[in-house]
């Protein structure tokens, strides 16, 4: 039985808290920090002690949590290089294509840029995930703030490929407003029709929708899937470069209610 552990939780209003444990080493780490009290109190119920923060990207419902979390606990925050100077108490900047090391683990990391300029993503092989923070949602995508649809479209296409197995773990709970707007472009998807009523029973239970899985996303989500004719055909765009379909989705889903 594995050693290593995920736990998730929702923090704010829908920002996922995510802790990653390794029992043979005792390292815990959290993905992004969004609220100290809640880190806390998830730590304190599980009797872990934090050692790292890994930051995805400096909007400050992800790095809120950073100065109280490591005065209490001493831990190393790692954040991405070209957001440094707004990334709270970073010690270790990382750039698309650095590796480290944690936990006995390679963590490989990308460049995300889209969301905000220097956001980046974490992937873990060894346990089969991905942390995308805010850059792939489940049936969705983040919302270009500080890039341009470019880099948000160069960005999302990378989790493509990923093995179809990988965890997919992202930074808000916004799926079920996610598979509205999938539904809307490509209706006569029947695994996405599935997955829009699993999601719905879950929400209505309470319950988390997340993590998903590559597989599943490039099954549902519309923004990995600008090659699928009924989009395209919905959008009126039959002989567009997927890009061009990919920016178009996005701007849709900008003012989708």
């Amino acid at each position: 039985m594995s050693q290593f552990a995920f736990h998730q939780f929702i923090c704010r209003s829908d920002n996922y808290g995510l802790l990653l444990h390794d029992g043979k080493t005792g390292a815990t780490a959290a993905i992004d920090a969004p609220d100290a009290a809640a880190v806390e109190g998830q730590l304190d119920r599980l009797g872990w002690t934090l050692t790292d923060i890994l930051t995805t990207h400096h909007h400050g419902d992800h790095v809120e949590g950073n100065i109280a979390l490591q005065q209490r606990y001493g831990c190393n925050i790692t954040g991405p290089r070209h957001e440094a100077a707004q990334i709270p108490g970073i010690r270790r900047e990382v750039t698309g294509g650095d590796t480290f090391t944690w936990a006995d683990r390679e963590i490989l990391v990308w460049d995300c840029p889209g969301h905000t300029l220097g956001h980046v993503a974490y992937i873990m092989p060894a346990e089969n995930a991905a942390f995308a923070g805010d850059t792939l949602f489940s049936l969705g995508c983040g919302r270009v703030f500080e890039g341009t649809l470019e880099d948000m479209y160069r960005s999302v296409s990378q989790f493509k490929s990923l093995p179809p197995g990988t965890m997919l773990f992202c930074g808000h709970e916004y799926t079920q407003s996610n598979a509205r707007f999938a539904l809307s472009v490509e209706p006569g998807n029947v695994s996405l029709q599935e997955r829009a009523a699993e999601i719905s029973g879950l929400r209505a239970a309470g319950k988390m929708t997340c993590p998903s899985t590559i597989g599943a996303e490039l099954a549902t989500n519309p923004f990995l899937r600008t090659g699928s004719q009924e989009i395209r055909a919905g959008l009126g765009m039959n002989d567009a470069t997927d890009e061009e379909v990919f920016a178009e989705l996005r701007q849709r889903k900008d003012s989708f209610s």
